[in-house]
């Protein structure tokens, strides 16, 4: 062999694995970044509702006034919602799970909620209750798509971990599994029904 050659199949050598890393790298990254955007829309789809929420119990307010342990209920369920979903953060699973658990509580005080306004005819005509239950409505099929797009991002994320040669790559620049935003039993898995 030539000096020449010599030289390049050392360049090679050092070369291709380094730019081998730094692709891993940046693939690693790219994924993660991915993830972290769709739990920021998963964040501003559940402010939003969270938003519209005192919205809504101040409508339903005047129109039940002897249902003052609901309305309790829903406003403390969504403080706590929303609480947990200022402290959520993808890396953390119990911070997600916290969240998901007050998420889920939420719907369950916002369906009882929605249960009593039944009894309520002139509630479930007011025009404020009915831009409310549209703007909810829509609400509620942004998270649910905004959850489905963070999953997946989460799952490529996660997958890349754990697939050689990029698990390498990954415990060596410390790289974490993400959290999936789920929800731990059938009860939860049932939609909030928003309907008067």
């Amino acid at each position: 062999m030539t000096g020449i050659a010599i030289i390049l199949l050392i360049v090679a050598l050092v070369v291709l694995p380094v730019i081998f890393v730094i692709a891993l790298y940046n693939g690693l990254v790219k994924l993660r970044n991915r993830y972290k955007n769709a739990f920021a829309q998963i964040d501003v789809q559940l402010k939003r509702r969270y938003d519209l929420i005192p919205n809504l119990v101040e409508t339903v307010k005047s129109f039940m006034q002897h249902e003052r342990e609901t309305l309790e209920a829903v406003i403390q369920a969504r403080n706590a919602a929303s609480s947990a979903r200022e402290h959520a953060s993808p890396a953390d699973g119990g911070s997600m799970q916290t969240l998901s658990t007050a998420d889920t509580a939420l719907g369950g005080s916002l369906g009882r909620l929605f249960a009593l306004s039944e009894s309520y005819p002139e509630l479930r005509s007011n025009q404020n209750m009915l831009q409310l239950q549209e703007e909810l409505t829509s609400t509620e099929s942004k998270v649910a798509f905004a959850r489905q797009a963070y999953n997946d991002a989460v799952m490529h994320f996660n997958n890349k971990l754990e697939m050689f040669p990029s698990n390498f790559i990954a415990g060596m620049f410390n790289f974490v599994q993400a959290t999936g935003f789920e929800v731990s039993n059938d009860a939860e898995r049932e939609s909030v029904v928003v309907k008067f």
